[in-house]
């Protein structure tokens, strides 16, 4: 009742308390929640085309003592990749180039992405055939000029209209339309929806490229990532006589991944955390200035056989009071501003875990069982005779 009615007879500074501690909590659950959001969607995103994947790109860097690095750039070639085609696991290989082109058909035309790829594409990269079908499984060295078309670029260039069968110009060749994706949505960005995808060796000569772009593998479930990174780097080897490529597997791309996201987050949560601490200084300040004002109301419990124990305790529950309080208005506050961005940001995952609630919550109480040690403390060792005599 004591504590109560003291909270309500200082309305604005318990308001100005709580405030501050809304705000911090707000600031701490919304930043938790937005970097768990993150990634969450970037993890997504990473592992859509499944987990067992390595990729094979042109170059290494190898750093030589402390003075500088040396750059070596070798082909990484369709030949390369028909090798490795052949060692034990490898279920798919899609050998990469890409780039932008212009695409007309008659009376219509603009610039997209342009991917070059294999054959088995669909299959490893989980594209679905809307219409026709995709790639043929031509030689790699001799495909034939056709071409499969991302479902919004079908739109916008045919419309309503059959695509299949169709003839379109990439750049200053011809190819022959053999099938429509279903939509993808985006990947890291890229619109996977409004892509032309075309043979490999043609978008070489396209691009006038002698080395691919990026060499996926895709292997079986049951292989180990580190033995089939090993394969694949000891076949490179005997074919290039050095190891002038980089290979890089799905687990230690997410492993990084995570650290660089979990970094983030920390650091997110730590900004709201700084706003955490000013509601802290704030019920110091107040706590501070309430023992000044009440110690003749302290003197008189004290003279009434109030313990200095259940003073100490009096301010501290005071305290912890205004600081879960606050948690709560800031708690409510942030799943409100969740709840909207959903509505405006779908795909992007924010959500507010127990685990979330339960760290403010206790983060709150904690920072206001700090902020009232002090005040408490003061108001404890008061002595009752001066307490009494002050004005």
């Amino acid at each position: 009742w004591w504590l109560s009615r003291t909270l309500i007879a200082q309305r604005r500074r318990s308001l100005l308390t709580v405030l501050g501690f809304a705000v911090g909590i707000a600031a701490v659950a919304l930043l938790s929640s937005l970097g768990e959001g993150v990634k969450v969607y970037v993890m997504k995103e990473f592992t859509q085309f499944g987990s067992n994947i390595l990729a094979v790109t042109p170059g290494k860097t190898d750093t030589m003592g402390i003075s500088g690095s040396i750059n070596t750039v070798r082909p990484l070639s369709l030949q390369d990749a028909a090798s490795l085609e052949k060692l034990p696991g490898v279920e798919q290989m899609v050998p990469v180039v890409f780039g932008s082109a212009q695409v007309k058909i008659p009376g219509r035309g603009r610039y997209t992405d342009v991917v070059g790829v294999g054959p088995d594409a669909d299959r490893a990269w989980q594209l679905n055939i809307a219409a026709g079908r995709f790639l043929p499984h031509d030689n790699w060295f001799y495909a034939r000029p056709m071409a499969v078309l991302g479902s919004k670029l079908k739109k916008e260039l045919f419309g309503s209209s059959t695509a299949v069968g169709e003839l379109i110009k990439v750049g200053n060749s011809r190819y022959r339309i053999v099938g429509v994706t279903a939509p993808k949505g985006q990947f890291l960005g890229v619109d996977m929806d409004d892509i032309v995808y075309i043979p490999t060796i043609r978008a070489q000569q396209l691009f006038n490229r002698e080395s691919l772009m990026e060499l996926d593998i895709f292997y079986s479930a049951g292989t180990d990532a580190s033995v089939m990174a090993e394969r694949v780097k000891q076949r490179l080897i005997q074919r290039h006589g050095d190891e002038d490529f980089t290979i890089i597997t799905q687990d230690e791309m997410l492993k990084t991944m995570g650290n660089v996201l979990e970094i983030l987050k920390t650091a997110a949560a730590g900004l709201g955390l700084i706003s955490l601490l000013v509601g802290g200084v704030g019920i110091v300040t107040i706590l501070l200035i309430t023992v000044t004002e009440r110690t003749r109301e302290i003197g008189l419990l004290c003279a009434l056989g109030v313990t200095p124990q259940q003073i100490r305790w009096l301010f501290l529950s005071e305290a912890i009071c205004l600081a879960l309080f606050g948690a709560g208005i800031g708690l409510l506050v942030a799943l409100i501003i969740i709840t909207i961005m959903r509505w405006f940001m779908p795909g992007l995952p924010m959500v507010m875990d127990a685990e979330t609630l339960l760290i403010t919550v206790v983060l709150a109480a904690s920072v206001g069982w700090v902020a009232g040690v002090q005040p408490a403390s003061k108001a404890a060792n008061l002595k009752p005779i001066d307490a009494l005599r002050a004005e």
